[in-house]
């Protein structure tokens, strides 16, 4: 058994990676007394720490979402010597300095350069260790020997596919440098368990509890990286990304992967999980068959889209393949309402599950409902604040919608209804718009709260107009 053991692991860089949550509380110098309640996730992050420890790695690569995040761009930590704490949470006793391997950074960095793939060292460096790393380093510390190092990965806005490619290019820094390396994937799972918490209580959260953990309990990364990538965000999760990181690094390994441990007790989902016993099997490699199923779904939803989406997405793509929206005269197809009517309209671009741009007119301002879909398109790929010009290369990922609106009518508040209605708020020159049946805003008050943000109106102002308008959604 020890013989077979050893000859995997030389064969395959990676000796095996854990699932862990990160609450600053279950640290006893923060929890005081608290963290025994989430005793079994306790137990079971011990356990998870120590199969750690008897692999007997080089370096650890720890994935935390809470690590400097770009909207493009998976850093790495590059500094060789970083350090971190939990005082933000009240301890100020544990601390830990930690030797990064930054031979292996600068690997993974120069893989990532070569198959121009957006990972580095670029961006903010420097700063103090984030929670998602310090909280694993507790539990590791005492099992992983002076010699082990660490590298720090962040995530980005990138899709689900990226980062498990993303995990692959670790593998293979590893393989080239012959490191023996054990992955930790830092996560908490749904944030909104529990009414009275932080976060509240959202139906969708312990559903996504339940699928991550059957999936990751069970080692189906396959189900991991297809899944809707918004429902991590409607469930509030921060670990599905670091998950895939981990699961790409394990792309062409069937783990021996068991279930510790779950709870949300404070609200929030934690999970602990462990992948041990590595062993080569060609049906895991996984990157090509995933990057399939993801094409055959996106083009299966855009064969579903109806004239208004697409004319959208024609503009959108036109604009940033070549420089200019489409011609109303050389666009034939169109039905009769989008050439005569006039509507206010606003274009949502989202990419992966996250808003990518959002451009609208409350009152028309063009001669015909296409003239406001093609200029507002345009607009919400190019000209959203918030966001960089969309990429030619991030055409194929992108979800449209097209929202058409009545024309806005005074209102009072309890004329108003999230679900039904969009709202207008406005204090003199100021006035901030909020679109209805948004995920999220379930309360009249929310609704205005936003809208009022919005537009800069202080929320302590009595003096606000309210209008409401209903919107066609076209998807």
């Amino acid at each position: 058994m020890e013989s077979n053991t050893e000859t995997v692991q030389n064969e395959n860089p990676i000796l095996g990676a854990v699932m862990v949550c990160h609450p600053p509380i279950i640290v006893p110098n923060v929890g005081q007394g608290e963290e025994r309640r989430i005793q079994d996730i306790t137990d079971a992050y011990e356990q998870a720490a120590a199969e750690i420890g008897a692999m007997n790695p080089d370096t650890v690569v720890i994935i935390s979402p809470h690590a400097p995040s770009y909207f493009d761009y998976i850093q790495l930590t590059s500094p060789k010597i970083s350090g971190g704490d939990l005082s933000q949470f009240g301890d100020h006793e544990d601390h830990y300095i930690i030797d990064n391997d930054v031979e292996l950074v600068q690997e993974m960095s120069r893989l990532a350069e070569e198959q121009n793939f957006p990972m580095g060292t670029l961006g903010q460096q420097g700063g103090n260790l984030d929670h998602g790393t310090v909280v694993p380093l507790y539990f590791l510390n005492p099992q992983i020997g002076h010699h082990t190092r660490i590298v720090r990965m962040s995530i980005g806005g990138l899709s689900q596919l990226d980062h498990y490619k993303a995990g692959k290019i670790l593998a293979q820094a590893a393989k080239n440098l012959n490191r023996k390396v054990a992955v930790v994937a830092s996560g908490d799972l749904s944030h909104c368990q529990k009414e009275g918490s932080s976060y509240g209580f959202k139906a969708c959260g312990p559903v996504y509890d339940a699928k991550i953990m059957d999936v990751m309990g069970k080692g189906d990364f396959k189900t991991l990286v297809e899944m809707p990538e918004n429902e991590a965000e409607d469930a509030m999760s921060c670990g599905q990304k670091p998950f895939c990181v981990m699961a790409g690094a394990l792309d062409g390994l069937m783990p021996e992967s068991k279930a510790l441990a779950h709870s949300a007790e404070f609200g929030v989902g934690y999970g602990i999980c462990t992948y041990t016993h590595l062993k080569e099997e060609e049906s895991r490699k996984l990157e090509e068959t995933i990057e399939n199923d993801l094409k055959a779904r996106r083009h299966a939803k855009r064969m579903k889209e109806d004239v208004y989406v697409r004319f959208a997405r024609k503009n959108i793509e036109s604009l940033v393949r070549d420089g200019k929206t489409v011609s109303l005269s050389a666009h034939s197809g169109l039905p009769e309402e989008m050439l005569k009517d006039r509507a206010g309209v606003f274009v949502s671009i989202h990419e992966f599950g996250n808003l990518r741009g959002c451009i609208g007119t409350i009152a028309p301002v063009h001669e015909n409902i296409a003239a406001e879909i093609a200029a507002n398109a345009a607009s919400a790929c190019s000209a959203d604040p918030r966001f960089p010009a969309v990429r030619p290369d991030e055409l194929d990922y992108l979800d449209i919608n097209v929202d058409v609106l009545t024309k806005p009518e005074p209102c009072t508040k309890d004329q108003l209804d999230p679900k039904k209605y969009g709202v207008i708020v406005r204090q003199g020159n100021k006035r901030g718009v909020l679109l209805p049946d948004l995920e999220g805003v379930n309360s009249v008050d929310e609704q205005i709260s936003i809208a009022m943000q919005k537009a800069g109106i202080p929320a302590h102002a009595d003096d606000v107009e309210l209008e409401r308008f209903e919107v066609v959604r076209h998807v």
